[in-house]
């Protein structure tokens, strides 16, 4: 929930095999491209003109690290981060990047496997050939997916109790550390043009956090350069969803002894250690999803209302599969309370709106009204990477995705064409 994270694993693992930052430490004499530059994508099949691995510009290409080894060589090394806001706006930098995921970390031969790897909603086409292009012509894999994270993370969430059939119809809510996303997904594929994002997310729970344990006055305790640590760890380890604001204030002024927490630390530097109170920050840092106004004064719409707009913009065919099947994915959905309290909010608001209808047309057409269901399941937190881990393990995988031959034909261009995988 701190950073953004790259998850890598072979396809039919029960849990990731690396998990780290996407992060990149270079030496200063090791040149790169603005940050803005991407490979060019040749109007002919074959010939990378300037990113291939064999083109590289000499030794000092090879002295890098990545993910908490880039951070922990910060102070020798420059760290840049390729991929923000799920956009890679450094290609030089990203193709290094995958290079030691391959080679050292997977220990795998690209030229003898299939790679999955997934894109956020709206990417751009070119990303997705230069893409191509990359993992092709320098790492000359056997075939090549691009994967929705949406869609994947509906694939998860068939882990779950509540989920009777296995459908590709349902609204995704997606929240990691830097941004938002519901994304409505209709039979696998994605309507882009109902995709709203909210611009909060878990990097903003822990800046609030922060300034809720200052209000209070706890941050004296706190050392500063441990201050944004131990907001992270209150906001993963005690914080949950409340079902009424009000009433959860009320509970902890009667009772502060019963609802308060003790948050044990220590020194990074010294090691002396140090205990914080942990009060009201229990439930008020993830309410900046329900109640925006307590932290933006920009964005004041609730993730409920979001979310119903959301669905309320897509095709009305698909609208109750929509309201159905609403899947959480990323760490920033993991709070205790967070899918209760999200279809009791929506409930509501639908119910309302039936409600008025009804009224309007003189109680003539009774609606029977709406399934609302939020799934909430085991592997929630990594739900991209597991949906991926149960489709790629398909037996006829393979078939779905741009071979080597597909791509020496048409080029890079082949993976503007979206495909689904159909064998689920």
């Amino acid at each position: 929930m701190s950073r953004s994270n790259v998850i890598v694993l072979f396809a039919g693992n029960s849990e990731p095999s690396f998990v780290f930052p996407t992060a990149i430490a270079t030496s200063s004499s090791s040149g790169s491209k603005p940050s803005g530059a991407r490979p060019s994508v040749p109007n002919k099949p074959g010939g990378l003109s300037n990113s291939s691995l064999v083109s590289k510009r000499g030794i000092d290409d090879l002295d890098f690290y990545i993910g908490n080894e880039a951070y922990a060589n910060s102070k020798t090394y420059q760290v840049d981060q390729p991929i923000r806001h799920g956009i890679v706006e450094n290609w030089d930098l990203m193709e290094r990047f995958w290079e030691q995921c391959i080679f050292k970390y997977l220990r795998a031969e690209p030229e003898e496997n299939y790679f999955m790897l997934t894109e956020p909603p709206l990417n751009p086409p070119e990303n997705r050939e230069a893409t191509a292009e990359i993992m092709f012509e320098s790492f000359n894999i056997k075939g090549l997916y691009i994967a929705v994270q949406a869609v994947l993370a509906l694939a998860a969430s068939w882990t779950s109790n509540k989920v009777t059939d296995r459908t590709l119809t349902g609204t995704v809510i997606d929240s990691g550390d830097g941004v938002t996303h519901v994304i409505p997904v209709a039979e696998g594929y994605v309507i882009g043009s109902a995709i709203k994002h909210i611009p909060l997310a878990g990097r903003d729970i822990t800046y609030f956090v922060q300034q809720l344990l200052r209000e209070r006055g706890e941050s004296v305790n706190i050392p500063a350069e441990d201050s944004r640590r131990v907001a992270e760890k209150i906001k993963e380890d005690y914080s949950y969803v409340c079902q009424d604001i009000v009433r959860e204030f009320r509970r902890f002024d009667e009772d502060p002894y019963k609802y308060f927490e003790r948050y044990e630390g220590e020194h990074s530097v010294t090691g002396r250690r140090y205990s914080v109170d942990v009060g009201y920050e229990r439930f008020l840092a993830p309410e900046i999803f329900f109640n925006p106004e307590i932290v933006s004064s920009d964005f004041l719409t609730p993730l409920p209302e979001v979310v119903d707009q959301v669905i309320q913009q897509s095709p009305i065919d698909v609208r109750r599969g929509l309201y159905k099947n609403i899947v959480l994915s990323g760490g920033s959905t993991m709070f205790q309370h967070f899918g209760q309290r999200l279809k009791k909010d929506l409930n509501a608001i639908v119910s309302q709106r039936i409600a008025a209808s009804e009224a309007a047309s003189g109680n003539l057409a009774r609606s029977s009204g709406l399934e609302v269901n939020v799934i909430s399941h085991r592997m929630q937190r990594y739900a991209v990477w597991y949906g991926g881990s149960l489709l790629g393990s398909l037996p006829d995988f393979h078939s779905f995705c741009y071979d080597k031959k597909d791509y020496e034909e048409h080029g890079p261009s082949i993976v503007r064409k979206f495909s689904v995988l159909g064998g689920m």
